[in-house]
């Protein structure tokens, strides 16, 4: 049964978290990162079907400090919103949060994978790298995936990009995560733009979703 839990950060503070269990027998956690508009029905959605594809499942809500309970509608009022909140989350911050949801789901046994998507995307790839303990990653059209290209991720990830997207050139980040980190996949898809994983009408993209889906579960199913 999923449901809103609380959780300590490495600054003591209390966060929100989307829980739910494996609905078949469990092969690991998953830590479901947002995009910029908080935990709603679209994060909660991804959620569920992490847990029924046999891993438990958490979605941190890392705007809690900003705004307790957050979530935006898919607007330009909650564009800006959700840029402001993320813009004002120190990434130490974050990163602190996704600890607690690491060691919360290592306290029941097993591997702990990070799949983000948006500003989630972006976390995900830098907890590749900095966040001890994450067996695989997953990162969706993350924008700051290519600013921080270099970094050396300490587990095997994977990135995926929306050809369409028009705030990410997909050809840049290939290069610039090829030529940091070689073996790391960077898989483009084509007709897709940004958000293609998210199930809102004007984002969705079918074919992508699935297909990303499917390379993410064969990774953290070999991780």
């Amino acid at each position: 049964m999923a449901e809103m839990i609380k959780l300590a950060g490495a600054d003591g503070f209390e966060f929100a978290a989307w829980h739910e269990p494996a609905m078949t027998p469990r092969k690991g956690g998953v830590i479901v990162i947002q995009e910029i508009f908080g935990l709603d029905v679209h994060v909660r959605a991804d959620v569920e079907r992490w847990a029924k594809m046999g891993y438990e499942a958490i979605a941190p809500s890392l705007y809690d400090r900003r705004e307790p309970g957050f979530t935006a509608a898919h607007d330009p009022d909650g564009l800006k919103a959700g840029v402001a909140h993320a813009m004002g989350t120190p990434i130490d911050q974050a990163m602190g949060d996704l600890a607690a949801c690491r060691d919360f789901l290592k306290a029941h046994d097993g591997k702990v994978c990070v799949v983000g998507y948006c500003y989630g995307g972006s976390l995900a790839w830098l907890a590749a790298g900095r966040l001890p303990g994450i067996a695989a990653a997953s990162s969706y059209y993350g924008s700051m995936v290519k600013a921080n290209a270099s970094l050396t991720p300490a587990c095997p990830v994977i990135v995926h990009l929306g050809r369409t997207d028009p705030g990410i050139n997909a050809d840049e980040v290939t290069a610039a995560v090829a030529e940091a980190n070689p073996d790391v996949p960077v898989y483009i898809y084509e007709g897709a733009g940004h958000g293609f994983n998210n199930e809102s009408p004007e984002r969705y993209n079918a074919e992508a979703a699935d297909l990303a889906r499917h390379r993410t579960l064969e990774l953290f199913d070999k991780a």
